[in-house]
This record gives structure tokens, C-alpha cells and sequence, in this order.
């Protein structure tokens, strides 16, 4: 096993660890400085790995190892690498992992142990998620992943916080059950015997599985996947659960977690199951450009909560990267996997501020709020960068994203795509409003009591740091997307190539 492949198992085993000696009962110091450390580690891990990925990997997967678990009669094994779609998902869940555990260590979180316990299990089971090879090792990591946001929005949420931990625990539970079911179904007609994706690429590459067969798999993978990426109008979930849960849990969900499902039909539904892709391009299209991006859409602009609003954002953002993978060609995953990324770094640092804004102001009410940027310029200058990042200006991830997903799209429906460039007016509207609402114009006479009794400081350097970390990582991948994009697009071009022949064919 190389020295690499040794440093992928320590950045996914450290966070697990860190979690286990702070559930032995270690003082509050002590676990504070263990989370720190399994917070840290992985993030400069992650960048090592990236620096060191080859750009003319291809379809390969880089620095594999595979643990024996026992389970190999099953065809289980724990085997770990990345590829150019998972790096950037790995290398995002560090650069959020790490953004969103600074912010909790200095949350004062009641019952802080048990709060970064659960948000180191959570951020192992994400950096575990993005680097199995093996499916079941796949679905098992995002498992673990999901069960402690669960239990955060129930004990450490906000308002309604009972109502949102119960909604998530049934829509999340019914999406991963579709989802397992459409990946056993893929085990079990291939013939392979394996989870191994390698293994299931090759072995469906040259038998492939009949096309009844594919469509079926496939609707039960896209609408399992769906449910956990929030497709309308499987997405109410979503705004309510943001809203509920803590900073960090929300930082970590939104930002990373939620990209599973996306990451499961690039890596595995497309390729494996081309023509079940083609059965179900126009569903997924129309539901992504109608419901996503211009329901949501508008139901975000009528938005007076903060957090409620960036909920909605982020379910509408979703639309264009399903509306990327509707179009079945690399350019469009590409841009689905470069939107990913970008979105979980803006979307991480949206609520990072919100919560900033709601210390200050004591409300997430747009109404209630104004002028805050005469007392506050930092936290002014974050938000209105992170709401022009989430716009999609040029300089930022975003841009890059929305970008491919249009040109994609054009070659795919010119309608559709006029209804994904109406989205970016949408967002403009409720970003800037909101902005305006929060910093601008006079303080309302709510919030003039509030700092009367509590004057308004600018940013901590507890919540700078966090902040800039997102935000520099946001700038860096808008002025070089091939840092990401060229390794992505590699990998896509190998990997789907049954896939574009087959859409080549039928169209």
C-alpha cells in the first residue's frame, strides 16, 4: 500500500477516532484540543492528495487500498481511492469539515463533548462517502454520516426543531431506502458478484443489463437520490430542517452531505445504466426547471426568514445540477461537479453568517432587521461576497458552475434553458433583497431595542477564520476551475463513454 493510500485512511479514520476517545469522557479541554486536531488533519490531507493527483489519471482510480472486512463471500470490501469526480467531493467535505468544527469549537453549544462527537462522526462518514469504491461501503459511510444530523437538529435546534428532526428522519429514510434498493438491484442483475464499481463498470461494460431493467434501477436510484438532494417536490425537508439545525450541522449537511445523491447518479447511475439515463431525461428535466428553479424559486423571493430563505435557495440551486445531469454528456456532469462544489462552500459560509447575524440581531426576521453594516463592515462584506457567490458573479466558484450547466443545456432544450437563466435573475432578486434588508437603509425599531441593550460587535476572529476559509476557497476555484474541472472531466470522458454512445444512437 503506498504512502498515499495510507494518508487517505488516516484523514477518514482521524475525525472517527477523535469521536471515540471524546465518547470515552474526556474533559471539556482536552476534547476540544482531540476535535481540533481531527478537524485539521484531514483538510491538510485532503490538499496534499490534490496536489498530488495526476492529471492524466483517466478513469483510474489514485491511491486504493482495501481493507479486508470480512465480508468478501458478499462481495464487500472496503476499498478506498478517489477518482476526478470524488477528489473535489472529498476535498470539499475537508475544507466544510474544517470550516464547520473551528465555528462549533467555539459555538459555546450546550453539552459541547457530545456535540463535536456527533459532528466528527458525521464529518468521517463524509470524507468515507467520497472515497469508497465499494457501493455498499458508499452507502454505509452516508449513514453514518446522516444519523447524527438527526439527533443535532433535535437537541441542539432552533424553532420547531421536534417537527423538522421528525420530517428529515422520514423523507431521508424513505430516499436512502430507494437508494439501496436500486443499488442491490444493480448488484444482483449484473451478475458481478461485487460491489466493487470498478468491477460492476467492466462487467456491465460488456454485459450490459436489459434495458426494462436499467429503466427501473434507474428511477428507483434518481428519485432515492432525489429525495436526499430535495427534487421537487420530494424537498420540503430541506428549508425546514436548515432551519432548524445548528450552524454546523446545517453547514455540513447543506454544504456537503446532500451532494451524495448527486455524486451517486454521476459516479454510478449514468455510467452503469445508460440507457435506463435516456428513459428518464425529460421527467428529471421538468421537475428540476419547473419545480426546483421556478417554484422554489419564487417561494424563496416570499421568504421573510433568513434562514428559511437560504433553505429554499439552496433546494433551487439543486435544480441546475439536476438539470446538468438530465443533458447525459460530460460537459454537463462536469458543471454538475464543479456546481457541487461551489455551492457547498457558499451555501457552508451563508449559514455561518446567518447564525453571525442572528447573534447580533437576536431575529431571523428580514423585517425586523437594517443598517447593520454601519456597525458591523466585516460581516457585511462577507455576506453580500457570499450572496454574489451564490448568484453566480464571475470570480466566483459559481460562475463556473451555471456556466457549463447552460451550455450544456442549450445543446440539450433551449426552452430549458431560458427557465435555468430565469433562475439566475430569481436569485439575484431574493440575494440582493436580503442583503439590503440585513445591512442597508435605517435599523428598524426592533432592532435599534435589541442594540440598545446589546450593542453590535463585527466578526470574532472564531468567526473570521472559518469564513475566510470558505471564502478564499470559493475565490481560488473561480479564478482556476481547471484546478477541479480538468481531472473531472478526465475521469467523466472514461467512465461515460457507454453513456454517450447510447444517447449519440437514440437521438
Amino acid at each position: 500500500m503506498s504512502e498515499h493510500a495510507s494518508l487517505l485512511q488516516l484523514a477518514i479514520a482521524t475525525p472517527l477516532v477523535g469521536a471515540l476517545l471524546i465518547a470515552l469522557g474526556l474533559p471539556r479541554r482536552a476534547a476540544s484540543a482531540v476535535a481540533g486536531v481531527a478537524f485539521v488533519l484531514p483538510a491538510a490531507i485532503a490538499l496534499w492528495l490534490w496536489s498530488q493527483f495526476p492529471a492524466d489519471a483517466g478513469a483510474a482510480y489514485q491511491f486504493t487500498s482495501n481493507v479486508s472486512t470480512g465480508l468478501q463471500n458478499f462481495g464487500i470490501s472496503l476499498k478506498l481511492g478517489l477518482n476526478g469526480v470524488s477528489l473535489p467531493l472529498f476535498l470539499l467535505a475537508a475544507i466544510v469539515g474544517l470550516a464547520a468544527g473551528l465555528y462549533a469549537l467555539r459555538s459555546g453549544a450546550e453539552r459541547l463533548n457530545t456535540y463535536l462527537l456527533l459532528l466528527l462522526v458525521m464529518h468521517g462518514g463524509l470524507l468515507g462517502t467520497f472515497s469508497s469504491i465499494d457501493i455498499f461501503f458508499f452507502y454505509f459511510f452516508h449513514e453514518l454520516a446522516l444519523i447524527p444530523t438527526f439527533i443535532m437538529v433535535g437537541v441542539w435546534g432552533g424553532r420547531d426543531r421536534n417537527y423538522a428532526a421528525m420530517k428529515m428522519t422520514i423523507y431521508l429514510t424513505l430516499g436512502a431506502m430507494l437508494s439501496l434498493a436500486g443499488l442491490i438491484a444493480i448488484y444482483a442483475q449484473s451478475g458481478a458478484q461485487s460491489f466493487d464499481l470498478e468491477t460492476l463498470r467492466a462487467e456491465l461494460a460488456q454485459y450490459p443489463l436489459k434495458d426494462v431493467a436499467q429503466k427501473y434501477i434507474f428511477g428507483l436510484l434518481m428519485f432515492g437520490f432525489g429525495t436526499l438532494v430535495s427534487l421537487w417536490p420530494l424537498h420540503t425537508w430541506a428549508p425546514l430542517g436548515y432551519g432548524a439545525a445548528p450552524s454546523s450541522a446545517a453547514m455540513l449537511h447543506a454544504g456537503v452531505l446532500k451532494k451524495f445523491g448527486l455524486y451517486g447518479l454521476i459516479q454510478i447511475a449514468l455510467p452503469l445504466l445508460p440507457v435506463g439515463a435516456q428513459a428518464w431525461v425529460w421527467p428529471l428535466a421538468i421537475l428540476a426547471a419547473i419545480g426546483n428553479v421556478l417554484v422554489v424559486g419564487f417561494i424563496t423571493i416570499a421568504q421573510r426568514d433568513l434562514k428559511q430563505m437560504l433553505g429554499y435557495s439552496s433546494v433551487m440551486h439543486m435544480g441546475y445540477c439536476f438539470l446538468g445531469i438530465a443533458t447525459l454528456s460530460v460537459i454537463g456532469a462536469g458543471g454538475v461537479v464543479l456546481l457541487m462544489v461551489a455551492h457547498g462552500l457558499s451555501v457552508a459560509l451563508l449559514f455561518l453568517l446567518a447564525t453571525s447575524i442572528h447573534h447580533r440581531t437576536q431575529t431571523f426576521d428580514l423585517t425586523e432587521m437594517g443598517g447593520l453594516a454601519q456597525k458591523t463592515p466585516a460581516l457585511a462584506a462577507f455576506f453580500v461576497a457570499a450572496t454574489m457567490a451564490s448568484v453566480g458573479l464571475p470570480g466566483f466558484a459559481n460562475f463556473w458552475g451555471e456556466l457549463t450547466v447552460f451550455v450544456s443545456l442549450w445543446n440539450f432544450s433551449k426552452w430549458v434553458t431560458v427557465v435555468a437563466i430565469a433562475g439566475v435573475i430569481i436569485s439575484a432578486i431574493y440575494g440582493l433583497r436580503a442583503a439590503a434588508r440585513v445591512f442597508f437603509g435605517p435599523p428598524t425599531e426592533q432592532l435599534q431595542a435589541v442594540l440598545k441593550e446589546r450593542p453590535a460587535t463585527d466578526l470574532a476572529w472564531s468567526e473570521r477564520v472559518p469564513a475566510l476559509i470558505l471564502l478564499a476557497a470559493l475565490l481560488a476555484l473561480g479564478f482556476w476551475p481547471k484546478s477541479v474541472s480538468e481531472a473531472a472531466n478526465a475521469t467523466l470522458a472514461a467512465t461515460h463513454t457507454t453513456l454517450t454512445s447510447t444517447v449519440s444512437a437514440q437521438r
